[in-house]
């Protein structure tokens, strides 16, 4: 019923950038919140970047001034623009959504997009 379309990984020389992004579609009534999230070999998954339906922004102190997310004139999209980029920055990149469907009763709920590969070469 939900689909995530991320987008714009690769390989990235040192100190290059990449914008990546990410397009909801299906039964969503209302979105709350786009996320970024990234998970490199052997780590935990960690949030880097959110975003509000208000417009409110978060930032890991990893990504802080070197990365930037914002919402897209249509609000079912998310990008994140990834600056200055290091090889600590390889990891798979995953946009999140936080959601209302039609079925206000079941809560907020939570949607994860497959992901997109980011490698940062030295």
């Amino acid at each position: 019923q939900v689909q995530l379309a991320e987008s714009g990984g690769g390989l990235v020389q040192a100190g290059g950038s990449l914008r990546l992004s990410c397009t909801a579609s299906g039964n969503i009534f209302e979105i709350n919140a786009m996320c970024w999230y990234r998970q490199a070999p052997g780590k935990e998954r960690e949030l880097i970047a959110a975003i509000t339906s208000e417009g409110y922004t978060q930032y890991a102190d990893s990504v802080k001034g070197r990365f930037t997310i914002s919402r897209g004139n249509a609000k079912n999209k998310v990008y994140l623009q990834m600056n200055s980029l290091t090889r600590d920055d390889t990891a798979v990149y995953s946009c999140a959504l936080n959601y209302y469907d039609d079925d206000r009763d079941k809560g907020e709920l939570r949607y994860w997009g497959q992901g997109t590969q980011v490698t940062v070469s030295s």
